[in-house]
């Protein structure tokens, strides 16, 4: 019997490389998601004969309805349609979706499968605790996408919290690793978008560069292995073979490695073990012999700082935090303001009563998100 999937997000990277990995013959994909990119969405469709698409940008979805003309594909434009086009739980989703917008659909689509694979960083960070609250109402099983929550997870996943000292996520250090910090106020764009070892988009080889995207991952760490922020913390690791470091009290340290390469959190979280990854190398020697690992530095990477400040409770925090970057990032890339504008004016305004205000506030359902998101959105405006 062929596994029944969704994929959210599925022109994206992750979205592309999961169906690289899908076999029309084993799986039958329910739906695909996607905001613009209609043609890419449809081409999709065609080759993986899916009858249901949601395309989420309005354009697009009537640009995607004339050039349909397959009849047997439907295409909506929300999310709303879940409970029209799912009769049965599925067998697994992708939730893939970039930023806040992902928030949402996320959480909706947890009821109707019996597996979910969660990419969208904003849902593991602003709302975890109800997030994990409906994955337990819906006996729905979570696995984590990104490579060093994977691995750790894999690693943990069957391990008593008390028996863990400590866990170090590595990051690249980005394309500034070996550029000298005073020099930033003068970098070029296309430098900040060249990632030395992973090919990202544009908002992600930003958040790369600044180390906002490390942050995030080490608050995710937290939320998803119910950690404290002493128990977590980041290595700089230039080749991105080692994604992260497990210290246990009984005196082991395990690192867990692999190609760097998304294929393998991917189909890990698609086949559970029951399947051979074809494409496994023998270990690399030469990146064992040279893994290099260094601590950061906050006069380079002054995001940082925060890590010191972000409050082990749950709260709006997080969404204020995201909001800000998410604001100032789109500002860099739309060339109103230069790179170390970014972690300046985070550092500065996070700490702004008006906003700090929220380290003490708990959302209690996903829609206040979304609603805080555009209210700190609009202020920002003004402010900045």
């Amino acid at each position: 019997m062929k596994k029944k999937i969704g994929i959210l997000g599925s022109t994206g990277s992750i979205g592309q490389t999961l169906l690289k990995l899908i076999d029309i013959d084993k799986f039958e994909i329910n739906f695909l998601s996607a905001n613009r990119n209609y043609k890419k969405i449809l081409y999709q469709a065609k080759k993986f004969k899916v009858k249901n698409l949601i395309i989420t940008d309005y354009k697009s979805y009537s640009s995607a309805k004339i050039l349909n003309k397959n009849k047997t594909i439907k295409i909506f434009n929300n999310f709303e349609i879940f409970k029209k086009i799912i009769n049965k739980k599925l067998d697994y989703v992708m939730s893939s979706i970039v930023g806040i917008d992902g928030l949402k659909p996320t959480f909706n689509i947890i009821k109707f499968t019996k597996k979910i694979a969660i990419a969208n960083k904003e849902s593991l960070i602003c709302a975890w605790p109800l997030i994990q609250k409906e994955l337990n109402k819906h006996r729905t099983s979570f696995v984590p996408v990104d490579s060093e929550h994977f691995t750790i997870w894999s690693e943990i996943k069957n391990v008593e919290k008390k028996n863990i000292k400590k866990i170090y996520l590595t990051a690249s250090g980005g394309p500034l690793l070996n550029i000298d910090a005073n020099k930033f106020n003068n970098i070029k764009m296309k430098t900040i978008l060249k990632h030395p070892t992973w090919n990202m988009g544009k908002k992600i080889s930003v958040d790369s560069a600044t180390m906002m995207n490390k942050l995030y991952e080490v608050i995710e760490a937290k939320n998803i292995f119910n950690l404290n922020y002493d128990q977590l913390s980041i290595l700089i690791h230039p080749s991105s073979y080692a994604h992260s470091i497990i210290v246990y009290n009984n005196g082991l340290i395990k690192i867990i490695l692999h190609d760097t390469t998304m294929k393998i959190p991917i189909f890990n979280s698609l086949f559970n073990d029951k399947k051979v990854y074809k494409t496994s190398k023998t270990i690399d020697i030469k990146k064992m012999n040279n893994l290099k690992f260094q601590n950061f530095k906050t006069i380079k990477f002054p995001i940082l700082s925060l890590l010191k400040n972000i409050p082990n409770s749950f709260s709006f925090f997080e969404t204020v935090l995201v909001t800000l970057n998410d604001f100032l990032v789109k500002k860099y890339l739309n060339k109103k303001i230069n790179f170390i504008n970014i972690s300046n004016n985070i550092l500065k305004i996070i700490n702004l009563r008006e906003f700090k205000k929220y380290k003490n506030i708990v959302p209690k359902n996903i829609n206040e998100i979304i609603d805080l998101n555009s209210k700190i959105a609009m202020r920002l405006s003004k402010l900045i």
